[in-house]
């Protein structure tokens, strides 16, 4: 991925998390059977804020009437148990998480080679986003409290599945159109290309399909057997390959 001259038409990169820049295991040993354990005290001492009715109330929405809190914490630990994609368990987890980095109970894990990448790419005026499925809130506690330190301000944005799923192509459209509109460029520059790097096949043929460059990261760590049938895109089993 070559610099070009002027910053303002360099690709603008667009990173999953886990199995991209961090360790799935990560996530699967640490981060979902931490909030597992602490979401009925957690509900229990916070379901009466906001926010947290908020996302308890979108669940209770799929379920029966008059459904019980032990019911609905019931009904997150199963979707924790069967990693669902769903917004308000994401929404939920990252507050839950908030408490646990703060306190210093965990770090984020970090490849060395995603720092050094995240790093160079921001001095040389790449602009940075996250795409993940986890909330907003949790992507930027994950970087914020880092093995890294604080590496916030080398991103210019982050996404969760608010603006759709990650296996949908008008997810990565959205994604592009709020990208170009947060540009301030000159009249006549066009919008800098997209790189979005994932480790799911699914979610980068939709990107592809959106009109994202991709690249499939494919960690060793990650999946053991090197995944050769990439779907045509560009295949890397370390960010300093780019």
């Amino acid at each position: 991925m070559s610099p070009a001259p002027d910053s303002t038409m360099k690709p603008a990169i667009l990173l999953d998390i886990e199995g991209t820049v961090g360790s799935i295991a990560f996530v699967r040993t640490v981060l979902f059977p931490y909030a597992r354990r602490k979401l009925p005290a957690w509900v229990r001492d916070h379901g009466h804020e906001p926010e947290t009715q908020r996302w308890l109330s979108q669940v209770r929405s799929e379920l029966a009437a008059e459904t019980s809190d032990e019911q609905v914490v019931a009904t997150l630990q199963g979707w924790i148990d069967a990693d669902r994609k769903h917004t308000a368990l994401k929404a939920l987890q990252g507050l839950l998480w908030r408490d646990g980095f703060q306190l210093g109970d965990y770090q984020a894990h970090l490849y060395d080679d995603a720092v050094t990448a995240l790093r160079r790419w921001h001095q040389l005026g790449h602009r940075l986003y996250v795409y993940s499925s986890g909330s907003v809130p949790a992507q930027q506690l994950y970087f914020g409290h880092s093995v890294a330190g604080n590496l916030l301000p080398l991103f210019s944005g982050f996404f969760d599945t608010e603006v759709g799923g990650k296996r949908e192509v008008s997810s990565y459209q959205h994604i592009a159109q709020h990208i170009a509109s947060s540009l301030d460029q000159p009249t006549g520059q066009k919008t800098p290309e997209i790189v979005f790097l994932s480790d799911v096949l699914e979610e980068l043929d939709a990107a592809r399909s959106a009109q994202l460059q991709t690249v499939l990261v494919d960690r060793r760590e990650d999946y053991p057997t090197p995944r050769l049938d990439s779907h045509g895109h560009r295949r890397i089993e370390s960010l300093t390959e780019l």
